[in-house]
């Protein structure tokens, strides 16, 4: 710290000690706020953890009879199959049969709210038996995944397949559906239930949700089969990858958790079961957003409270640091300008490129470092040809601009943190560049050169008929013969060696320039 520093900490000090009830004062007012914001925070935490108490308790309530609601729809839709089965394996399949089934089928779908359809398949996908009495003859439903699932697999329980398109009604179902065997063992087809879409959402939207509450069905891949909000797209997405199923239902069967969703990026605390029964999961979820919503009213009413507070006993102590505040204030303010004022002081005004000063300044440090690495550096010295002339002929505004063109060029050619491209005076520029050789610097002198002369510029006065530039180049390792003096006097010599030949060409200083 400097002495500066000191001097304003003794006088920040002895105030104090002169008053020390006021410094205790101090001491006391700031430990009032402190035990105030503590409290009231702590209060604030404990009503948002019994917020999120309440509502774990509800989701998982929910999603209970989520659970129940699900598996008492399934088991019925299950007894109509395992008759309908029993029916088929020992009644058979006679014209009177399958009249009196039909008729016995449409019952139960007027009856049970939630069967949309009830059918028979033989063994080769074909209607035989149909709740709607509808049986097209080239109807075949062989290449829905349930037919095929019962085809490759002789388990006789109820299987659960994805929702699909009715091909009676053409709304969204839900099969339920059993494997028929002929009398030998082999497979004689399948009965199959569809389950309304409509049910589902119905009994979904029954509940009292906020608008961005959700509720699902879907089976333990993660496939959905209902939702809450509805929409067709949502219907047989995966919500694998979500963190439910990736992270809570593989270490317990049931339970809740608030994570974003992978549908709608809406984060909710959701109530998950996965049903004893069958391979089914449903979930009841309240977003975020309304859970605290009434807490965070509350908790702006109490931090409007503990503000005022805390106000109340800050302005005790405002006047004690008032002083201090503005003097730090106007030191910042001063250390700011101070900063803008030597930046301004290292930059050239017109071009933007840095000065003659900041040149010397980094000049002799880098000189300095290459002398202790025995590392080359090189400079580049850049002229504008003919350029009195050019202004002479087009005005010192356009001069200006073709300067300011020229150095924007020079600046675009380098590529290397260190190079450091001047303004070195009038329309002479230059180009430092610590550890570069001497190729590296004439290949850089001449991808200048050209650049300046892509630009185009026009100058009646030049031979080309464009602002054209010429360079010199020279590099050495700093030592008892190469200084800062004979590194600038053999550069700006190579670039009169460059002006003497022709002009528009970059040369290296050869010792006879």
């Amino acid at each position: 710290m400097s002495s500066h520093d000191d001097d304003n900490s003794v006088d920040r000090v002895k105030p104090i000690k002169r008053a020390p009830v006021l410094w205790l004062a101090v001491i006391a007012i700031f430990l009032v706020c402190v035990s105030i914001v503590t409290f009231n925070v702590w209060q604030l935490e404990h009503a948002k953890n019994h917020e999120l108490y309440q509502a774990e308790i509800a989701t998982s309530n929910l999603s209970k009879s989520l659970a129940q609601q699900a598996e008492d729809t399934f088991d019925e839709a299950d007894v109509v199959l395992i008759d309908l089965v029993e029916r088929i394996e020992n009644d058979g399949l006679g014209p009177a049969q399958i009249r009196r089934i039909e008729r016995l089928l449409a019952k139960h779908v007027v009856e049970a709210h939630q069967l949309q359809g009830v059918f028979y398949f033989d063994r080769t996908g074909r209607w035989i038996i149909s709740s709607f009495g509808i049986k097209p003859a080239s109807a075949n439903n062989s290449d829905r995944e349930y037919f095929q699932y019962h085809q490759q697999n002789t388990n006789l329980g109820p299987h659960i397949g994805r929702a699909v398109r009715s091909r009676t009604t053409n709304d969204w179902v839900i099969p339920i559906s059993r494997r028929v065997n002929d009398k030998s063992g082999n497979f004689d087809g399948v009965v199959l239930a569809t389950l309304n879409m409509k049910y589902f959402d119905q009994f979904f939207d029954s509940f009292n949700m906020d608008n961005k509450g959700a509720i699902f069905l879907s089976m333990t891949d993660g496939t959905i089969l209902a939702r809450r909000p509805f929409t067709d797209d949502v219907i047989g997405k995966s919500l694998a990858k979500g963190q439910v199923f990736s992270d809570y239902l593989s270490k317990s069967t049931s339970g809740t958790a608030m994570v974003t969703s992978i549908i709608d990026k809406v984060t909710r605390l959701y109530g998950y079961r996965q049903l004893e029964k069958y391979p089914l999961v449903v979930a009841a979820a309240i977003s975020e957003e309304s859970l605290l919503d009434e807490w965070r009213q509350n908790s702006f009413k109490s931090i409007i409270i503990i503000i005022s507070a805390v106000m109340a006993n800050i302005l005790f102590g405002v006047l004690l640091v008032q002083q201090i505040r503005f003097g730090l204030q106007a030191e910042a303010k001063m250390r700011i300008a101070q900063s803008s004022l030597e930046k301004l002081a290292l930059q050239d005004s017109l071009t933007g490129l840095s000065n003659r000063r900041h040149f010397d300044q980094v000049l002799n440090v880098e000189f300095r470092r290459s002398e202790r690495k025995k590392a080359p550096l090189s400079l580049i010295m850049l002229d504008i040809d003919f350029f009195k002339s050019f202004n002479d002929n087009y005005g010192h505004y356009a001069g200006d601009h073709c300067i300011v063109a020229v150095a924007d060029t020079l600046r675009a050619c380098l590529n290397r943190a260190g190079d450091l491209a001047v303004r070195y005076g009038g329309e002479e520029m230059a180009v430092f560049l610590p550890e570069n050789d001497a190729v590296g610097a004439f290949a850089l002198a001449e991808k200048i050169r050209l650049a300046v002369v892509a630009k185009q510029i026009p100058h009646g006065d030049n031979p080309l008929g464009i602002v054209t530039v010429s360079l010199g180049c020279y590099t050495c390792v700093p030592g008892d013969e190469n200084t800062i003096v004979t590194l600038i006097q053999r550069a700006d010599a190579a670039l009169y060696s460059a002006k003497k030949a022709g002009r528009n060409r970059s040369m290296t200083f050869d010792g006879d320039a």
